[in-house]
């Protein structure tokens, strides 16, 4: 007799199907698994013997092989503890398999019997949910499951009340979608004092989606204008919140299985390898670009981090997604980011301070400055320069307008986009291209006349000849206009002071 029980495997965020084939046959005592498992996986042979002894059961002393099946497809994680458990229950005949085959079955096992949380099962949910299955998962992980509406959703707390459950003894409680609490969202603006053209470029970045550089030095306020950011930002919906969290589930960072509506803020040290930053590894997981989705990715200290690290977002930024290619597999992961980035002028940060500008200069700007590459910098829509605040400044009295009411603005012309993109796959004015770009960013005939001026004098690419029009569109929806005007480019066009090399 073959028992059969199903569970996943995940390859990026995908989730394949697979099953676990259990036969207990005569021959010397023996548990042999099989079907490309890694070092985890063989390893569940201990953790499911000892549960299994917790439960005072022992395995019997027979030939027993347990096949993971399709045996071409690597099988990797401590999910497939459960499944093995179960499977092996199955052609104990200390369960009904007929039970289980309307289940997918994912979860660690302690070695005491109980069902641990392991990465993934929101991805397990929504594969059970596609399947019309139901899903086996740990207790602790059950609301997270429940996100797949539609399916029955077993949350086991350990082997013994899973067994009971099946058998009628006792009755698991259903567990409920779990919802995160909104969390902190940063400082107010009303901390910012000054810095009046930072604070608008940082309020078009949010109403539109827009990536943004800030550049100025030290103490002028970059990091916390950044920090600001998450509280204007408007929350996810419920299609995003979810896109979010299976980016956080397949990395085993969806705390106690509740989804939050806040977006992602990501801030990396500039010692990020590529591997952290876009993905990858030993065993492939989402980088701090993918952990990032649909929220945003600061970097701070941008020339300090490796040249090659800064290039390998240049993809990504750019088609909102990211591959990691490996010998056996290839894994896609999303990766549609907001770039917030702050650098100094220089290695010392005081160029253009004649009372603190090293000797070196300009040399030492254009040295710290070229660790950041022409392309990369094309794809930042926005550039400002932050300069430093005064001692009269911050005397000041906060000001009067905070991030409450700056998020009620980009709230507003976000609504707008959103109503604008229905249909579509994109969700902001940072996402336009070809015929969206053409029919709701083309500018009156005044506007076109000073963009075509600008890009001949500031040598724009194409790249940088596009983003403004994008930025151009968030400005015009800020101020409630169907159309875009002249004024709106040339607030556009601002932006674009730094210099792009090629």
């Amino acid at each position: 007799m073959v028992a059969l029980v199903r569970t996943v495997a995940y390859l990026g965020l995908e989730a394949r199907g697979v099953e676990v084939q259990c036969q207990i046959a005569p021959g010397l005592p023996r548990f042999n698994l099989v079907g490309l498992p890694d070092k985890a996986v063989n390893e569940s042979r201990e953790r499911v013997n000892a549960a299994l002894a917790a439960m005072g059961l022992s395995l019997p002393p027979k030939r027993i092989t347990i096949n993971l099946s399709p045996a071409d497809l690597p099988k990797e994680g401590s999910h497939y503890d459960l499944p093995i458990a179960l499977a092996l229950l199955a052609a104990m005949g200390v369960t009904d398999a007929e039970q289980l085959a309307d289940f997918i079955a994912v979860g660690e096992l302690a070695l005491d019997g109980r069902v641990v949380p392991s990465p993934g099962v929101l991805l397990a949910a929504l594969h059970a949910s596609g399947a019309d299955l139901g899903l086996i998962c740990p207790a602790a992980q059950g609301s997270e499951a429940r996100w797949a509406s539609g399916i029955p959703v077993l949350a086991a707390p350990d082997l013994v009340s899973l067994l009971n459950h099946l058998k009628g003894v006792q009755t698991l409680p259903a567990p409920q979608p779990g919802e995160a609490e909104p969390p902190a969202r940063g400082p107010d603006l009303k901390q910012v004092k000054g810095q009046e053209t930072a604070k608008r470029a940082l309020e078009i970045a949010a109403a539109g989606g827009h990536n943004l550089l800030m550049s100025g030095p030290p103490g002028a306020g970059k990091s916390l204008l950044a920090s600001c950011l998450p509280g204007i930002l408007p929350e996810l919906t419920a299609a995003e919140a979810l896109e979010t969290s299976m980016v956080a589930s397949v990395a085993g960072l969806l705390e106690d299985g509740r989804i939050s509506r806040a977006r992602p803020f990501r801030a990396p040290h500039h010692s990020a390898s590529m591997a952290a930053l876009t993905g990858g590894g030993l065993k492939v997981k989402p980088g701090e670009v993918s952990l990032a989705h649909l929220g945003v990715l600061f970097l701070d200290e941008l020339p300090e981090f490796q040249r090659a690290v800064l290039d390998s977002l240049r993809q990504p930024l750019e088609t909102g997604e990211v591959t990691v290619a490996r010998a056996n597999a290839h894994v896609t992961f999303p990766a549609r980011v907001q770039l917030i980035a702050a650098m100094n002028p220089c290695r010392c940060g005081y160029l253009g301070d004649p009372a603190l500008a090293c000797s070196r200069a300009p040399r030492c700007a254009a040295d710290y400055q070229s660790k950041v590459s022409g392309p990369l910098l094309d794809r930042i829509d926005l550039h400002v320069e932050v300069d430093p605040v005064s001692a009269a400044d911050l005397a000041l009295p906060p000001p009067s307008e905070g991030s409450a009411e700056v998020a009620v603005r980009v709230a507003a012309a976000r609504a707008v986009q959103t109503a604008r993109l229905a249909g579509t796959s994109r969700r902001t004015n940072a996402e336009l291209d070809g015929d969206l770009l053409e029919a709701h960013a083309t500018p009156d005939e005044a506007g076109r006349k000073l963009l075509m001026q600008a890009a001949e004098a500031m040598r724009l690419s194409a790249r940088g000849y596009t983003r403004i029009l994008r930025v151009a569109r968030t400005i015009a929806d800020l101020a409630g206009s169907d159309g875009i005007g002249r004024i709106h480019v040339a607030e556009a066009l601002s932006y674009r002071r730094i210099g792009v090399r090629a």
